[in-house]
């Protein structure tokens, strides 16, 4: 499943042989993984995407919710159920080495000058696999020059233990994984793909493949994985109650899980006075794109507001990036419906997917976004959707150019590869990666430039 793709949207880790993509804008200087978390059977996935509709009360059934299935499709589901499963194939090194071999060749995307092709990377694996492979150790130190030769500084070759290393951050808090799963009626549903092994979720009763109905009764039907990873997210130590419905015939149950993890927040606020005394400046700076950036951003902006803010600063300089999805979804709180936020693509240039905003905008005031060359990743979207849609002027230094899209996939010994699949382009179709965006003015001009020169703007894409 790809994000817009992603990043996600937005963004999965892959069981052996599956190869969902998890979309991580990944930048030398800061992990901006953003969506993993060591399944029970190693099995990842984490999917974002548009904002959710607003919630509403969840009243506990009874009874089990009626299913969209067929009794006999349920009867299917059962029966697979108590299917004793086969013993695991043997993983051998040419194996290993050939999977590593067809991620790249289903998925790369070349975005330097090495003119990669399915045909010398073809060659490339009747070279490698025209003598057997002795040891792990060996297959390992293959995948690895294998993908160094692609020549993109991304691409890179996990072990076993740094891809458990990287698969064990949680966003929510309680140790769970959450995909969107879409069913053959077209409804969309929220399951649990993976869980930390005896993390709170997982020894509280919630077990991979549950559908998530609500989360302290509050319904979720139509939100995102994301908007739901940030409910279940709370205080250490506190508790959070979530509905589950095991499998597609199963119960409904409500289990009480204990939080052990709590995300920082990442936005901080003040108001400003301008030379005018009637006119007030709302500064937020946002360090970085985690779970908790666009709920902390809303109160931040409506405490502004009330307090009078006629003009805002979002602050985004030094912030490398995080969860795309975040930002994906702070960009829409800006943006009028129908705009777009950014376009994603993958190897045919032409064929570029949009992001668009689905929401009116929070706010509708003037906005200087200050960036410098380490506004990166998630806060290039976020700075570039703005400013192509005269929303915001940009101030500061030219960006720092990270536009690149990767996927993580697990291989079948636990250990893992890192591929550059797509990238982002702007709203007017700049490309991100390599050249960064270019500030309106690099000191901060007077308000009255900046809403000149936002309303010269929206005329000229008007016209």
């Amino acid at each position: 499943m790809n994000l817009w793709l992603i990043p996600s949207t937005i963004p999965i880790l892959s069981t052996p042989h599956q190869h969902h993509h998890l979309h991580l804008p990944i930048i030398p200087t800061k992990l901006s993984l953003h969506n993993t978390l060591l399944a029970t059977t190693l099995s990842f996935g984490f999917f974002f995407s548009s904002l959710p509709s607003s919630a509403s009360a969840l009243q506990p059934p009874s009874l089990p919710i009626p299913l969209s299935h067929s009794t006999e499709a349920c009867r299917d589901v059962q029966l697979r159920d108590v299917i004793v499963p086969t013993a695991p194939e043997v993983v051998t090194n040419e194996g290993l080495v050939q999977e590593a071999w067809q991620i790249v060749n289903d998925d790369f995307l070349d975005t330097g000058r090495n003119r990669w092709s399915q045909d010398t990377w073809q060659l490339k694996k009747d070279d490698i696999l025209s003598n057997s492979i002795q040891t792990r150790s060996k297959a390992h130190n293959i995948i690895k020059r294998m993908l160094a030769s692609l020549g993109d500084p991304y691409t890179r070759f996990l072990s076993p233990e740094e891809f458990s290393k990287m698969a064990r951050y949680d966003i929510t808090g309680i140790g769970i994984n959450l995909r969107e799963v879409t069913d053959d009626n077209g409804d969309q549903k929220l399951k649990v793909l993976g869980l930390i092994l005896d993390g709170p979720a997982h020894s509280a009763g919630v077990r991979q493949g549950d559908e998530i109905l609500a989360v302290n009764n509050i319904e979720v039907k139509g939100k995102s994985a994301f908007e739901v990873s940030s409910l279940l997210q709370g205080p250490n130590g506190t508790s959070v109650t979530i509905q589950v419905k095991r499998g597609n015939c199963g119960p409904v149950e409500s289990i009480e899980v204990q939080r052990q993890f709590v995300a920082r927040t990442p936005v901080s606020y003040r108001m400003e006075q301008t030379d005018s005394a009637a006119d007030r400046v709302g500064y937020i700076r946002l360090k970085e794109f985690n779970a908790l950036a666009k709920k902390d951003l809303v109160i931040a902006m409506k405490r502004l507001q009330d307090m009078g803010a006629s003009y805002f600063v979002l602050d985004l300089r030094d912030n490398l990036g995080g969860l795309v999805q975040a930002g994906i979804e702070i960009a829409k709180l800006f943006l009028n419906e129908g705009d777009t936020v950014i376009y994603t693509a993958g190897r045919d240039p032409q064929l570029q997917q949009a992001v668009v905003s689905d929401t009116s905008p929070m706010i509708r005031a003037p906005v200087v976004v200050l960036v410098n060359d380490k506004t990166a990743s998630a806060s290039e979207i976020v700075a570039s959707a703005l400013h192509d849609n005269c929303r915001a002027v940009l101030v500061g230094k030219r960006t720092y150019g990270k536009g690149l899209i990767q996927s993580v996939f697990e291989l079948q010994d636990g250990s893992g590869v890192v591929i550059t699949v797509g990238k982002y382009v702007t709203p007017k179709h700049k490309d991100i990666n390599g050249n960064g965006i270019e500030p309106d003015f690099q000191k901060l001009p007077a308000w009255d430039d900046v809403s000149q020169h936002l309303s010269k703007c929206s005329i000229l894409q008007q016209g």
